[in-house]
């Protein structure tokens, strides 16, 4: 099976006081409540893309790191789709908010870095909309969501950011940081150093020996290049084979 980078998997994260791990636990939920609200053209590409690039006559779904379900709200299910989608979220007060929001959809708690209890392929789509760049086990997440996804039709429906680039760098110093700046009176850097620990180029290396890209798409430039864009949008289909390291 693929072991590409192993000795760096997964990444050790710097420990959290009971006072630092409330105000991020806090700080993730307002984020995704201030977000919508004020950068909403980042997020309709974050959300429109993945519903654009559903397999047609999908059943099932897992959004895994849903957050507070804004991805639903893009969303429009009929009643078996809707019964038969399942958002993962790993935070309990966000949990929670799914549940009042959306109480027709199945809401998860868990850690998408471990098995989830589900059967192999029992997914048409799996969601992953801003959440692999956070996972210090990035590569088993790949794994899960391809043993998950269904064989012929299964779609990998991924929004990562471009991190690491001159445009998102700049985009976050006057958007997040001063968010919590706000919030919390400084000190951005203990939940900064946290969160987006993986490059796109990492986050590329490991889905290729699972996944193969059928379309991609940047915003908001349409060019293929990271350094001027903010986010890419990436639908991959799982290999009947994972390639060998």
């Amino acid at each position: 099976m693929p072991a590409a980078n192993a000795a760096k998997w997964p990444k050790v994260l710097p420990p959290l006081t009971p006072e630092q791990k409330q105000r991020s636990d806090a700080f993730m939920k307002l984020w995704h409540e201030v977000l919508p609200q004020r950068y909403g053209l980042v997020e309709r590409f974050n959300h429109r893309f993945p519903v654009r690039h559903s397999p047609a006559g999908f059943t099932t779904t897992l959004e895994i790191g849903a957050g507070l379900g804004e991805h639903l709200q893009y969303e429009k299910l009929t009643p078996t789709q809707e019964q038969n989608y399942y958002a993962n979220e790993f935070r309990e007060n966000m949990a929670a908010e799914i549940r009042r929001r959306h109480p027709r959809v199945q809401t998860v708690i868990g850690d998408c870095q471990q098995r989830l209890d589900f059967t192999d392929g029992f997914f048409d789509r799996v969601i992953a909309v801003h959440v692999l760049e956070h996972l210090p086990n990035l590569p088993a997440t790949i794994r899960e969501a391809h043993r998950l996804l269904n064989p012929a039709r299964g779609r990998f429906l991924v929004v990562i950011p471009t991190e690491g680039s001159p445009a998102y760098s700049l985009a976050r110093r006057i958007s997040a940081q001063r968010v919590w700046n706000r919030q919390f009176g400084g000190g951005y850097e203990e939940f900064y150093r946290r969160e987006h620990i993986n490059l796109p180029a990492e986050i590329l290396a490991e889905l290729a020996p699972w996944f193969t890209i059928e379309a991609r798409s940047f915003f908001p430039l349409r060019v293929p290049w990271v350094f001027c864009n903010l986010c890419i949008g990436l639908s991959l289909v799982p290999r009947p084979q994972p390639l060998s390291a």
